[in-house]
């Protein structure tokens, strides 16, 4: 996938905006994955999308970052009035711009955290199971086939069918 290139330092500076931006960036990513998107109206809910996989619908809640931290990145898990409360979400998206790399990260790895380290480019990171991890908002395991349907018609193979 290509990379995001900055539009300007004006809209990323404005955290509003870079929020704004970031939730674009989000929505354009997962649904070039597939991935079915509403949005609530209003500001005030807990979450910025959901995603509905069909059998099940979760709530992600958009957070981005550019703060460097050592060799990696701070991300701020709260909102206006502290860190978010239980059951506001399902998964936390966050984005590492200068990286161009998400997280998906399920709520009880997040849950009562102001900030979150997280750190693309070290291998043993805490959070790296999350790099990436789009398959968790369809409810998917990676490397799991959950199904497989087959039919066959009698008779097209030689010697099979009767």
């Amino acid at each position: 996938m290509r990379k995001i290139r900055f539009l300007g330092t004006a809209l990323l500076r404005n955290g509003k905006r870079r929020g704004e931006w970031v939730e674009l960036v989000f929505a354009v990513r997962a649904t070039g994955l597939g991935l079915a998107l509403g949005r609530p109206w209003g500001e005030s809910i807990g979450y910025d999308f959901t995603v509905d996989s069909g059998w099940r619908i979760v709530r992600v809640q958009v957070k981005s970052t550019m703060f460097r931290e050592g060799s990696g990145y701070s991300c701020s898990l709260k909102d206006s009035r502290g860190p978010y409360k239980k059951g506001s979400f399902d998964f936390v998206a966050a984005y590492v711009i200068p990286e161009d790399v998400w997280y998906i990260l399920p709520e009880k790895v997040v849950r009562g955290m102001w900030s979150i380290g997280l750190y693309p480019k070290l291998e043993k990171s805490k959070y790296n199971c999350y790099k990436e991890a789009w398959y968790l908002l369809s409810g998917g395991t990676p490397g799991f086939v959950e199904r497989i349907e087959a039919c066959a018609e009698e008779g097209l193979v030689e010697g099979i069918g009767g």
